[in-house]
This record gives C-alpha cells, structure tokens and sequence, in this order.
C-alpha cells in the first residue's frame, strides 16, 4: 500500500492492496447479480429484521431517524458497495438497530438504571494514530477501571452480568465479526487489533444514534459525513452515558476509561454531558498522523467497496488546514476555559514510548489519582507481553509533499513541544 500526492501535491492518493482471492472471485460473482434487490438495504427491509430479531417495536425518540435515512441514501448513491459490502452493511445496521430497541425497552422497564452515578470518565482524545491506542490498553490495566469492550459496545442488552462477564456468549460473536476485517483485508491486522473482547472506542456505543464516525470510518459516504459534522452531539453523548449505565447495572465499574479520536472536536459537549470527565489529549507529529491514517481509513473502506479512496472525506483527520483547525481550536478552548486546565491533561506521543510508566503517571498526578503498586505491576506486565510489531508492522508512506503543510502546526508543535518525525 502506499500514499502518494495529487495533482496539487496535497491531496493524499491511497492505492489499496490486492484483495484476498476468495474475496475477489467472491465480489465478482456478486457483480452479476440485482444487489439492491440480493442484499436490501432500504429503511423498511432493515427495520422489519431488527423488529422480528428481537420482538421489540419501540426505538425511543426521533433523533436518529434522520441520520439514519441519510445513510442509506449515502449507501445506495455514494458507497459502491460490493457483494462483500452490502452483506457487512446490512449485518451492522440491523445490528445497531436492533441494539438499539433493546436499549429502549430495557431502560422503560428498568428505569432506575438510570439513576446511577457515572464518576469522573477518562477521557482519551487525539489525532488519530497518536498513541491513544497503546495509553487506552495501558490504562485499562488498571483493576480500578472499566473499559466498555467491544461485545458489549456492539451488543449491550441484555446488560451484561458480572458473575458471567468474561464467558457471556456474546463474546465469541462479536469475535467472529471484528475478526472479520482481517480476513477480509488481511493488511488490517497489523494496524489495529480486532477481538470480541478487547477495549472498545466509543463510536461502537454511539452507533445506535446514528450519528458516529464509527459508521462513517466504514464506507465512503460523503453526504452522512458532512450530514454529521453539523449534527448535535448532546443526544448523542447522552446515549452514550446511558448506554454505560446499562453496562455497569449489573457488572460495577468503580470509574469508566473511554477512547475515541473524534472526542477531541466535540469536547464542550463532551464536558456538558460529563462535567468531571477527565480529558487525556495525545499529542504527535500531525505529518505522521495524517499519512498512517489515511492508509487506515482508506484499508478499512477497501473492505467494502472497490472505488478509490476519497482523502478529502476525512479532511479533519488528514487534510494539513482542517487537522491544523481542529488542533488549534483545542487551544482556543483551553484558553477560554470552555476546556478547563483542571478537566485536561497531555501525552506526548515519544514520551509515551520513552518512559510509558512515568508518562502514566504524570497523568495520575495531574488529576490527583495515585497510581496503585497493583495497576503499575499489571501495566508493567502488559508492557512486557507486547512487544512492537506483535502484530505486524504497519506500514505507510509520507509523502513528500506534506512538508510544505508543517507551517500550519507551528503553533501546535511549540505550544505542546511535539517534535517532527518526518
């Protein structure tokens, strides 16, 4: 795979490895067949099956039936779906939407599972491939933590119990499914681990509102992606609270450790939503962050679809101007206190891998946390069991055309001292 520049040397060009053979051969039989009418994705078939799958009739409020329209129009006029992709794409959203009335009908018959207290969240937000991924699994190791796992963040009722937590059958599905993606596109294992039962980012939990960059990380649907960019969040993080208070109903988490990239341009509503979260902001060369995120989204987008990789979709993460404005107006919050000092703190991505345990500490110390001897032994040990590259290496690009965009992180780099890898 590689990354190479457009005609105004800016613009990245993704060229996406070889499909698998079964997986060619099995798109190329898909290609002769009537696929809208083989693999519907249309509102009333997908509404119909999640209904039948679970009984259930009631999906709540209707905040979610306008992104959800705008998606399907955005799939059936903009994705170019495969046989291979039409299948995922129905199997996701018939699961989102039938997750989604389970949540409904669980929290009208529970209805004091919302009266549960959600304690100081952590919060890790950055560029994506800045080292949350490493911080969210090395903080996770605390005993005192609770991580939504992807299970439960794909499959949350009925609300998982303690005394059957790490055997709950749900488990071994939700592994079949995220497994999936490497079998389908095999380069993807060595840039993000996919289990059943690993840490969840919470675009998986916000799925069922239908407004997440879960769903727009999938298939190349520009219209759902500018549809949420000018979205309310608040809803959307309010299901997401709800959400964990199902998950720790009947399994006690003493203080949730959450993950997503996309928090960081949503941190006022974030901080509405969860008034003492605290934030962890990651912090690396936006140069090396934009080249191996473009060959993410363009590998994971190459799973569904054949049509070339349209960068500009996600110019926030890996466009220089926008991914500059989105760094900057952090700063501009922070300054204003709208993010308040005591709400934040920051990890720098080489210190991260320098000296993980005192940049972990310095996270703790920061929001007054001690640091317990068995959650650093548990880190430790996770350190040891996972070398680099245990995975596979992970391999992009930068072009040489993204050095005339490091003026526009100047501000970023001094103020945070992030130096260049590039």
């Amino acid at each position: 795979m590689s990354d190479s520049s457009g005609p105004d040397g800016n613009n990245p060009q993704w060229v996406a490895p070889p499909h698998p053979d079964w997986l060619t051969q099995l798109n190329r039989e898909g290609s002769y067949f009537d696929l809208p009418a083989v693999v519907p994705l249309d509102a009333e078939s997908l509404l119909s099956r999640a209904q039948a799958s679970t009984g259930l009739t009631d999906f709540g409020d209707e905040l979610w039936r306008e992104p959800f329209a705008v998606l399907l129009k955005s799939l059936q006029d903009e994705a170019q779906l495969t046989l291979m992709g039409r299948l995922m794409a129905r199997s996701d959203i018939i699961l989102w939407l039938s997750g989604r009335l389970q949540v409904v009908d669980t929290l009208k018959r529970h209805p004091e599972i919302l009266q549960q207290e959600l304690a100081a969240p952590m919060v890790i937000v950055g560029l994506p491939r800045s080292g949350t991924s490493i911080l969210f699994e090395l903080l996770s190791r605390d005993p005192e933590v609770g991580v939504p796992q992807m299970w439960e963040a794909l499959m949350p009722c009925p609300p998982p119990v303690a005394a059957t937590y790490t055997t709950d059958p749900r488990i071994e599905r939700a592994d079949q499914l995220f497994t999936q993606w490497n079998r389908v596109a095999p380069e993807f294992a060595s840039m993000h681990e996919m289990r059943g039962d690993i840490p969840a980012e919470c675009g998986l939990l916000m799925a069922g509102t239908f407004i997440s960059d879960h769903i727009q990380s999938l298939h190349q649907t520009p219209s759902y992606s500018v549809w949420c960019a000018q979205a309310d969040y608040e809803p959307v993080y309010r299901y997401h609270r709800d959400i964990l208070k199902i998950l720790q109903w009947k399994n006690p988490r003493q203080r949730w450790l959450l993950k997503a990239p996309e928090h960081q341009i949503h941190l006022q509503t974030l901080l509405a939503v969860y008034p003492d979260a605290r934030v962890v902001q990651t912090h690396r060369d936006p140069l090396k962050c934009m080249a191996s995120t473009t060959s993410l989204m363009g590998t994971l987008y190459s799973m569904r679809s054949d049509q070339p990789f349209n960068a500009e979709m996600f110019e926030h993460m890996i466009m220089g101007e926008a991914t500059a404005q989105r760094l900057e107006t952090v700063i501009d919050q922070r300054d204003a206190g709208i993010v308040p000092a005591a709400n934040i703190a920051d990890s720098r991505y080489q210190d991260l891998m320098q000296d993980p345990m005192a940049c972990i500490e310095g996270i703790y110390h920061h929001f007054g946390m001690s640091l317990s001897s068995e959650a650093r032994t548990r880190m430790l040990d996770y350190l040891a069991s996972k070398p680099k590259g245990k995975f596979g290496q992970h391999q992009y690009q930068v072009d040489a055309g993204r050095a005339t965009e490091r003026a526009l992180f100047k501000r970023y780099q001094e103020l945070y001292q992030v130096p260049d890898e590039v």
